[in-house]
């Protein structure tokens, strides 16, 4: 792979192949991303999967356009933290389609740059979720339906278990057996659709990133401060209910999500708080009472929801998520479960902090 991005992808944006490094980066479940050094510079360079990202020109048009307004924010000091911007090919485009051979974009590297998988203090959560608001509250005057749906009903609960139920139905792969009781627990949850039902019908439309893990915000090495959002693929319009809820879901366990010590999986409610202040710091005055009210909900439907895509990517014979040994996909949703749980388990203590 690495032969041929030198000698196949990296003419198209002007890098010589006699001195470009090229090295794996970061371990995203979805795209291929590499980080590009030669004697004149440095970027990161991303296939994308478009057996995902079916519409991959939208994405990027879609991550240009966030990208011009944050950095028109910026010059006016009403957004602190580094852009991400798309670095054009040598013909002054956002990206290269080799067809069968990849589609290929490029974006600036951030130098100092650090990315963390599982919080380890309080301040390292209210950071990350003061960023994620302040990039959300910057982008509350964009106009979300400018933005095309890269990935329709991306955060929608109700498909996700219509597609475990064809799963289950199908069991191509005779993995069924192996994870009945998840499949069981999932649908023992279904209450939580008329709840959301019922909430989404008044929620604003916001432009969301739509997928707030950890190591989406990037730190300054030399003094851990948040430096950037990173990832702007799933940008659409949406609820900040789900932003907020992946935030949860991938900040409070002291596992990270594919761990199998399933005794360790728990929500810490010192971090959870420190999520809460530090989001509602920077939106207290952007959020709808409704929006506010919704954040709880946010919480357990993600946790909810990646589990159960987990589980339906295991069923289906894994052809969504990067996987890296047999059963990886059943462990992860496994752990998102165990999650979900303790939320619910917590919920009195949880819900104080929003107040």
């Amino acid at each position: 792979m690495i032969d041929f991005i030198r000698q196949s992808v990296l003419p198209y944006f002007g890098i010589g192949t006699s001195d470009a490094k090229v090295s794996p980066l970061g371990n995203g479940h979805i795209n291929d991303t590499f980080l590009v050094r030669w004697s004149d510079g440095e970027l990161v360079l991303q296939g994308l999967n478009t057996q995902v990202f079916k519409t991959p020109n939208a994405l990027v048009e879609n991550a240009h356009k966030i990208s011009e307004h944050l950095a028109k924010k910026r010059k006016t000091n009403d957004y602190s933290l580094k852009v991400v911007k798309p670095v054009r090919t040598d013909k002054g485009l956002l990206a290269v389609d080799l067809g069968e051979q990849g589609f290929w974009r490029a974006i600036n590297h951030l130098p100092h740059s650090q990315s963390i998988d599982v919080v380890s203090s309080e301040d390292e959560a209210f950071s990350a979720a003061k960023a994620f608001g302040h990039f959300a509250s910057a982008l509350s005057d964009f106009d979300a339906t400018q933005l095309e749906d890269v990935i329709p009903q991306f955060h929608h609960l109700p498909g996700r278990i219509d597609q475990l139920k064809a799963a289950v139905k199908n069991d191509q792969h005779n993995r069924l057996e192996a994870c009945c009781d998840w499949v069981d627990f999932v649908f023992s949850q279904q209450n939580i659709l008329q709840e959301l039902a019922e909430v989404s019908t008044i929620l604003p439309l916001r432009t969301c990133h739509n997928d707030t893990k950890i190591n989406n915000m990037l730190y300054d090495k030399r003094d851990m401060s948040s430096l950037a959002i990173i990832d702007l693929d799933t940008c659409m319009k949406g609820h900040l209910m789900y932003d907020f809820g992946d935030m949860v879901r991938t900040f409070t366990s002291p596992e990270e999500e594919d761990s199998t010590s399933l005794e360790n999986v728990h929500v810490r409610e010192s971090i959870f708080a420190a999520i809460c202040r530090g989001y509602l710091s920077e939106l207290g005055t952007v959020l709808t009472q409704d929006e506010k009210a919704s954040l709880w909900l946010g919480a357990r439907v993600m946790c909810l929801m990646i589990g159960v895509r987990f589980l339906t990517d295991h069923l289906n014979g894994d052809i969504y998520f990067h996987i890296h040994h047999e059963n990886h996909n059943l462990e992860r949703a496994a752990n998102q479960f165990t999650l979900y749980k303790s939320l619910l388990e917590q919920e009195v203590r949880l819900k104080t902090y929003f107040n």
